[in-house]
Order: C-alpha cells, then structure tokens, then sequence
C-alpha cells in the first residue's frame, strides 16, 4: 500500500456514491410519508365522528364535545376490543407506541418490516386514538412511516445498514409531515433511531424530511402547530432561574410518567387473562376518566393550543395532570396502539400553566412552552429533539435559551433517577441492549504505531527450519509472539509462518530445508499509519489476529507486529483516560508545604 492509499484511507467520512441512490428514494419516501400522514389524520377524524358522533365524516371532531352521557364509557371499551382482536390475528406488533417497534425492527429484524403492518398499524391507531384513546398520531405515523421506508427497501438490492437508513427516513418524514417539524425530526432519527451520525444515513434522512415538510404544505397546511405570542429576547436572571426549576420539575415528572406506564405494564403482565383482552380494560379505565374530565380523551391539540395561549382554568391543569396522565399510562401499559408525543405536550403545558402561578411572569404561554419542550427532552432523553421540536411547533426563537436551559436540567434529572427512557425501556425488557451515548470509536483515533511491538523475532528466507526451530525455546523467543514474519534477501517481507507451523516441521524431518520454502506468501499485513479500526475490520473479515506492520513510505519494510492482544491494551488505555482520576496542577501552600497530589483510579 502507498503513502497516498493510506492517506485516502483516513478520511474525515466513509460516505461513497452510493449516497445519490439512497437520497433520490428518501426523495420518495418522505412524498409517500406524507400521504401516509394526512391518511391517518383522516381516518382519526373519521372513527371520532363514527364512535361518538355516529356520523360519516372526516371533519376534525373532539371526544370531549360528545352528547353520549354515561353511555360515553363504552365507547373506549369498544374500539380496545377491536385493538385486541387486529393485534392478535393480525399482527402483534401493532401493539405500543410505534418508537420501540421501529427500534426493535432496526436492531432485531434487519430493518425488516412486515408489509401487513403499514396497513394495520395506522387502522388501529386511528381506531384507538378515535375511540377516545388519549394518545398521538405521531408515533403511530413514525412507525407506518418506517414500515414503508422498509417495503421500499425491501424492494432493491441494500445492506441492512441502507434498509435501517430508509426505515428511518421513512420514520423522520412521517413525523415532519404530523408536526410540520422537519429539523426536529431528523434530530429524533440521529439521537434514538440511527445509532450514527454519518453522511450515508443522515443525508438521506434530512432530505425524507425536508420532502415531507414541503409536501405538507400542500395538503395540511402550514405550520406551526401552536402559535404562541412574541417572548423576550432575554428574561434576565429571575427568568433564568425559573428555567431551572421548571426543568428540575419536569425531570421528576418525566420519570414519574415513565415508572407509571411500565408499572401498569407490570400489573396487567400478572393478569390471569390473554393479552388480548388487556386493552379493554384499559378502555374502561379510558371511559371513566373521559367521564371526569372529557379533554382528556383523543389527541387534545385543542388542548395543548389552549395551554399555549395561556387561556385554562386551574381545572383543566389539575384534569391533565391528574387524569390524563393516569389514563395514558394505563392505556399505553395495556398494550394498545398509539403515540406518546401530542401527551407529553400536553401533560409538559399543564406543569407549565401550574408553573406559572408561581414563577415571574415572561409572557402569555411562556411556561407551558417551556415545560412542554422540557418533558420532551426529559422523557424521550433527546434534549435536542426537545428543544427544535418545540420551537419548531410555535415559531417563538426567542425561547432558545430557556429552553436549552430547561431541557438540559431535565435531561439530567432523568439520566440520575432512570436507566432506560419511556422508549427504550421496552426494547430492554425483550433482552436487547440499546445504547444512547454516541461517541467516536477511540480505535478509530489511535494509530498501528501507537500499540505495535517493535521486538520481534524475524527469520531471513534462507534459513533452515532448524535453526528457525532453536528459537521457539522461552529463552530466545519473545513472550507471546505465535508468528514469524520472514523476510527476503532485501530485507522486505517474503511471507509469515506460525509457530505451530514451524514445530510441525521439525517433527517432518524438514530441518535442513530453507523456512522461505513454507511460508504463507501475501500475507495480511498492517500499516504503521492506519486507525486501529482499520485492522479491527480486517482482522474481523480475514479471521486472523496477528499481522506484521509495514513502513507505508517503504514498501515491504517490516517495523513491528501487532496482534488483537495490542488491540485490547488500546482500550485498557482508553479506560485508564476515563477512569483514573489526578491533580495535575500543584499548589504551593505557605510554610513551603506542597498541597497533597495524586493519583486514584
């Protein structure tokens, strides 16, 4: 390998043409997403005039404006027992809230979604969301997205690194096409769904996106979802200061939402009854809530605009935080098929609107709006995500920096007090590990050059096998060394032989024939200059761990060895970084007595 190869090799990205394919059919799905979309948000409207209005009709209905009376409490029961019947001879996985689906396909099913689910999961989502199930469209949307994402994919001849990238496109596009949120949608692919941040996946989910934003305009509108009155630019350290305590409250409510919804789970896995019948009762649980409080029942962005607008009674806070957040938890512990986003908003604005009784006033709405991104950020454990997502939904760029305030504090209770968000936590429960602290591969920074034993035993091609055997005793070999690099009459490396190799031929009475007759020619070699993640990938894909390291400005020169033995001291070292713990820096106390210093691991 050249200087020049090598240095190619070591590129900032890893993204080939292949790039342009992929984009021109995220191009298409996002167009498709937003299809599936305005489906949905229809057939929701649709099965809400059905249940509580009986009326053909695809005009935007509330269940909280329904006449039904005590007879209102069927109708939740009614469209669970459909929910129960589509989950267990249709498809089970319509069940849950689309995220942890989407997450379980990528990591368990190779991208891989079954085709009948893009038809049955946007039907029993807007049959559970129409039947007053207080949950949102987007999670549902989120995952038909993705399982189109998937068919197309299925469709062409793609890794299942590139099937992953057009689920997740598809997933992106559908969410930007619900919430007119195009950025905070592709934030949501790259910290939850991608488990990357590489040009392959994110440019190709960047454009779904933003092919999904602009095609929305056309068929639902304009953002933003919830407009909100102007904010100060600055709200000065009592604002500040708010900020902080609205995202420490946010935090524990995030992983108080969290415990309950698994906590229902828990108590309806220990039910002597099929699984099929539990969204039933989570239905009866739906209809005496909505008889207490009927805004809690459906999507509620009626709601969450009023939350906004700062126009709520302090009984409809005390409705949303009491029995909204009750109903949902039980509901989607049931296993029944809808979002968690457009509840979280909610649940976020009622703290907000609770927060403003108490905290300085910065204008109409501000503290719903505030809260509302920080639950985002706290439950989902996607600040990012939380902090776009809710300038994106009202327009206001002036509650950037309280927002970032708030999220980061919620972020941070909710990292302390959990191990696992409200999306993950199942994922982990079916036995699957899910990671969502991304960072560079230090192997990927670390150089052959830095790890590679430069005292190596090496035999000339001339010598006999005899001589070559006399070296493998303890005393003449280096400890550890399993391979022999031999080289030629220029010094440049002919081929390697293995110690067992070479024992097996003294035991051949081969012990006068020259060591270059038996060695392994084209060898696999390494590069003083290459990222150790090059060699991982090349001792992964060649099966041998152990190879001679060469001079790239020389070819052929041997400079050392390198074995999968070095490759795990670079972690150790990269551990030791992590953990060890020194004061570098001295303080001189008076008297000329050196303040203590050290070192603790």
């Amino acid at each position: 390998m050249s200087k020049h190869t090598v240095s190619e090799a070591q590129g900032d990205f890893t993204v080939t043409p292949r790039v342009l394919l992929m984009a021109l059919l995220a191009i298409a799905i996002g167009l498709l997403s937003t299809g599936v979309a305005f489906v949905l948000l229809r057939l929701i409207s649709l099965f809400t005039n059905l249940f509580y209005f009986q009326r053909w009709s695809i005009a935007a209905a509330s269940p909280a404006q329904n006449t039904l009376g005590g007879y209102a409490v069927l109708v939740p029961i009614a469209g669970a027992l459909i929910i129960g019947l589509i989950a267990r001879y249709g498809s089970e996985r319509i069940r849950g809230h689309g995220i942890p689906e989407a997450l379980e396909s990528i990591l368990i099913h190779g991208s891989r979604v079954q085709p009948r689910l893009a038809v049955l999961k946007p039907l029993s989502a807007a049959i559970s969301i129409g039947s007053g199930g207080p949950f949102g469209a987007e999670g549902p949307i989120i995952m038909t997205g993705g399982a189109f994402g998937s068919m197309i994919a299925q469709l062409f001849h793609l890794s299942s690194a590139e099937r992953k990238t057009l689920l997740v496109a598809g997933a992106a596009a559908g969410m930007a096409a619900t919430f007119a949120a195009p950025l905070a949608s592709v934030l949501l692919a790259v910290e939850l769904l991608l488990f990357e941040w590489k040009p392959r996946s994110m440019i190709p989910v960047a454009l779904a996106s933003a092919t999904a934003g602009a095609a929305r305009r056309y068929i639902l509108g304009l953002g933003p979802l919830f407009p909100v009155p102007a904010h100060p630019v600055f709200i000065g350290p009592a604002g500040l200061a708010g900020c902080v305590l609205a995202g420490l409250l946010a935090g524990l409510l995030s992983a108080l939402l969290t415990w309950a919804v698994y906590a229902s789970e828990d108590a309806f896995l220990k039910l002597p009854i099929h699984w099929m019948w539990w969204p039933a009762i989570g239905g009866l649980v739906i209809g005496i809530g909505g008889l207490i409080f009927p805004q809690a029942l459906g999507v509620g962005y009626d709601t969450i605009g009023a939350l906004i607008q700062g126009d709520v009674a302090t009984g409809t806070i005390a409705g949303i935080l009491l029995v909204k957040s009750v109903i949902w938890a039980v509901a989607l512990g049931s296993g029944t098929s809808g979002g968690v986003l457009a509840p979280l908003l909610m649940m976020g604005g009622a703290l907000g609107g609770l927060e403003a009784m108490f905290l300085p006033h910065m204008g109409v709405g501000f503290w719903p709006l505030i809260s509302m991104g920080a639950i985002l950020g706290g439950t989902m454990r996607s600040p990012f995500t939380g902090i776009v997502f809710a300038i994106e939904l009202t327009h206001d760029f002036n509650a950037l920096l309280p927002l970032l305030v708030a999220n980061v504090l919620a972020y941070t209770i909710s990292v302390l007090l959990l191990k696992r968000s409200i999306l993950t936590e199942k994922v982990s429960r079916r036995g699957f590990h899910l990671s969502r602290e991304y960072s560079v591969d230090p192997l990927e920074i670390l150089f052959v050059r830095e790890v590679m034993r430069t005292s190596v035993a090496a035999f000339a091609a001339a010598t006999t096998v005899e001589e070559a055997a006399s070296h493998l005793r303890p005393d003449h070999s280096p400890r550890g060394q399993h391979l022999y690099p031999v080289l030629d009459a220029q010094d440049r490396l002919a081929g390697v032989i293995a110690r067992k190799d070479l024992r097996k031929l003294t035991t051949e009475h081969a012990g006068s024939r020259a060591i270059g007759e038996f060695v392994r020619c084209a060898p696999m070699v390494a590069y003083a200059n290459e990222p150790l993640r090059v060699v991982v990938e090349r001792m992964a894909s060649s099966g041998f761990t152990r190879m001679p390291v060469l001079d790239p400005t020389a070819p052929g020169k041997l400079v050392g060895m390198v074995s999968l033995q070095d490759l795990l001291h670079a972690r150790a070292r990269n551990l030791s970084e992590e953990r060890d713990r020194e004061r570098v820096i001295r303080i001189r106390l008076p008297f000329g007595a050196p303040a203590a210093s050290g070192k603790e691991s």
